[in-house]
């Protein structure tokens, strides 16, 4: 199979195919997601919450994001991979966003980096573009700027809000972005952006008129149970097969159960008793 690009991701929009995307954080499920055909695997800063264990977002590191990056880039050989660009690491400044995205992209390995914001961003997508990195946008819902707008809450509700968004997305199609991530925005509202731009969009709870979908992994496989969005359709539940499962061995090593005869290795009978036999001597 050949390897998804940004070009592939136009051209399924052309065609009015729908492009699938989730996240992944570590290389065993990245290779299970890479050979189950996701066209786009995204290296998301949801990891501080899903994997670290933080409230939110904001405490996730470039260091953090680039090692996680590594070890999902070490598992996917098809999807294009993309690595979120974290709390603070584009908005100081245009520098600062350059040298970042960089190492995204040398040290993680990532084809793209995706970064929050709209017209505020479009400056820097610009710059990021030019020296030749590949950009995301991401509107509507923007976790990392959860605080300024008041919650997790729809975005795009009001007359001014649904401007402002379309405004969003076209400025950062004109910076350069190759799609753009619609969170949280209604349904009619991000069919209207999608028919109004050229590139590709992916909604996270934005229905169905999107060019593709996107959601957290352990959300679909029920592994994070903090709380569950309304527009997560779990796909199974995880977190009760392995908590089944760590029961079981738990009940089966206090019953000394496990391990038996068929998980132990053997040793000859002539070491056997050439060691017991030392021991009895020094005895």
């Amino acid at each position: 199979m050949d390897r998804v690009t940004i070009h592939t991701l136009q051209a399924m929009k052309e065609r009015s195919e729908p492009i699938t995307m989730l996240t992944a954080y570590d290389y065993p499920t990245a290779h299970i997601m890479d050979q189950s055909g996701i066209d786009v695997i995204l290296v998301g800063d949801t990891l501080g919450m899903v994997v670290h264990g933080f409230e939110s977002t904001l405490p996730v590191s470039m260091d953090m994001m680039i090692m996680h990056c590594q070890a999902v880039r070490r598992g996917v050989k098809t999807a294009l991979l993309i690595g979120d660009m974290p709390f603070m690491s584009y908005q100081i400044s245009i520098e600062e966003a350059k040298r970042n995205a960089a190492r995204l992209l040398a040290e993680g390995g990532v084809d793209a980096v995706k970064l929050e914001g709209g017209q505020a961003m479009a400056e820097t997508v610009h710059a990021l573009v030019n020296i030749g990195i590949a950009v995301q946008g991401h509107i509507g819902l923007t976790p990392q700027s959860v605080s300024a707008l008041g919650g997790f809450k729809v975005q795009g509700k009001s007359l001014e809000a649904a401007r402002c968004l379309l405004s969003d997305a076209r400025a950062l199609e004109q910076a350069g972005v190759f799609s753009l991530v619609l969170e949280a925005v209604p349904a009619r509202l991000a069919a209207l952006i999608t028919r109004s731009i050229r590139i590709p969009t992916i909604g996270i709870g934005a229905g169905a008129g999107c060019d593709g979908q996107v959601l957290v992994t352990h959300d679909i496989l029920g592994l994070f149970d903090r709380f569950t969005p309304k527009f997560v359709k779990p796909y199974a539940n995880l977190s009760q097969v392995m908590r089944s499962a760590f029961e079981a061995y738990r009940d089966d090593v206090r019953a000394k159960a496990f391990p038996a005869a068929e998980h132990e290795f053997s040793l000859s009978d002539e070491v056997w008793d050439a060691i017991t036999s030392e021991l009895d001597d020094e005895n």
